[in-house]
């Protein structure tokens, strides 16, 4: 479709979600409701038979060794960091551009989380802004794998070497994707995931997983969140268990994730050839899957000048657009006792102005991505006229 014929489609008044999560539970409704009355039946509702077989499948599917149910993303991240071996005071690098729970995920250890630019092509971590971080107090490296597409984990690793540190990757956006045939999850000593509603693999509220091929690691993750035994602590640790109606709805999208992911990609696609006119006039940028990679889109995000403006009338045209991490983690966010100041990182604030993310997920079809493109070139080239 050309843009002279986009431009000339008229505004419909039917709303479009930036995740359509009604669809998704429709087509799993009939395995999820004989699940719920297997689990209610049998009153398994903690650390059941769904759970073990959700992480026995899910380790499966990531192709790692073991696979422990948590009962969030954040908590994932910092079992799997405090299993890893990091400890109070030490430091841990991370993205500027990432979400709050990864740096919550660090300050909860007691550790110091240190933050790095991105490239400015893919916004994943930069390696060279992490070859000059590192020194003898960085106990473990954060890659997070953003908006479904792996980090350049193995260009972070010769560093991770050389200082002694860990590799522990945060992989909630990217479940499924996988870089030179490896999958997200499996590229570091351990990962953590979380698998909130809108993600590729969502609950039916909260959830997460620490993935490893270290049984020692998995190990002390399960001491550290359930204990050896029932009622026999021998860590001070937390309360975070995977439950059993999670475990079931998991399951059933964990079968049909790898459809899912391609229609996904299928839906980038068709975002990217429809919005080519508007990124050769310079009024849109593009995300692009680097080479490697397969990306599964849990975000199609573009970049926009007068990002608020153009968010502003998608929503008011009935499109579920969304500015996804408008501040970065300084120096008014998460880390902002860290005292770094405007100007710190600037491709990530620079993104952090102009990301607009399009709606996105498995059943979209082609007239309604067909309409969002329209709203948003109807609000770009009004301004460029």
């Amino acid at each position: 479709m050309t843009l002279s014929r986009i431009t000339d489609v008229p505004v419909e008044a039917t709303s479009i979600p930036a995740v359509d999560l009604g669809a998704q539970q429709r087509e799993i409704d009939e395995e999820v409701q004989a699940g719920l009355r297997r689990v209610f039946d049998t009153t398994a509702f903690m650390g059941g038979p769904d759970v073990k077989s959700f992480e026995r499948e899910f380790a499966a599917f990531i192709e790692v060794s073991d696979c422990v149910g948590v009962g969030n993303g954040t908590d994932a991240l910092e079992l799997a960091l405090r299993a890893a071996g990091v400890t109070a005071g030490g430091e841990v690098i991370l993205p500027a551009n990432t979400v709050p729970s990864t740096t919550e995920a660090v300050s909860r250890i007691g550790a110091a989380p240190v933050l790095v630019d991105v490239d400015p092509r893919y916004l994943l971590i930069d390696p060279e802004a992490v070859a000059a971080a590192v020194n003898g107090r960085t106990q473990a490296i954060v890659p997070v794998h953003l908006h479904g597409q792996t980090a350049f984990v193995e260009q972070l690793r010769p560093e991770a070497e050389r200082v002694g540190a860990v590799i522990v990757e945060d992989a909630s956006q990217a479940q499924g994707a996988f870089r030179h045939g490896r999958m997200a999850g499996s590229l570091g000593l351990a990962s953590g995931t979380g698998f909130s509603p809108g993600r590729n693999l969502g609950a039916a509220g909260n959830a997460g997983a620490v993935l490893t091929d270290d049984a020692g690691l998995a190990a002390r993750v399960r001491s550290e969140h359930v204990g050896p035994q029932q009622d026999r602590h021998r860590t001070v640790g937390m309360d975070s268990r995977l439950d059993s109606v999670q475990a079931v709805v998991l399951r059933a999208k964990l079968s049909r994730l790898e459809r899912w992911n391609g229609l996904r990609r299928a839906a980038a696609d068709r975002y990217t050839e429809l919005l080519r006119p508007l990124a050769a006039l310079g009024a849109v940028w593009l995300p692009s899957e680097a080479q490697g990679n397969y990306h599964v889109w849990q975000l199609y995000t573009v970049q926009v000048e007068d990002r608020d403006r153009v968010l502003a009338e998608l929503q008011e045209a009935g499109i579920g657009a969304v500015a996804h991490y408008p501040d970065p983690m300084h120096p008014a966010g998460a880390v902002h006792q860290l005292g770094m100041r405007h100007g710190a990182f600037p491709i990530a604030e620079a993104a952090a102005d102009r990301l607009l993310s399009l709606p996105i997920f498995p059943h979209i079809t082609e007239e309604q991505q067909e309409r969002v493109v329209d709203v948003l070139v109807r609000s770009l080239l009004t301004v460029r006229q």
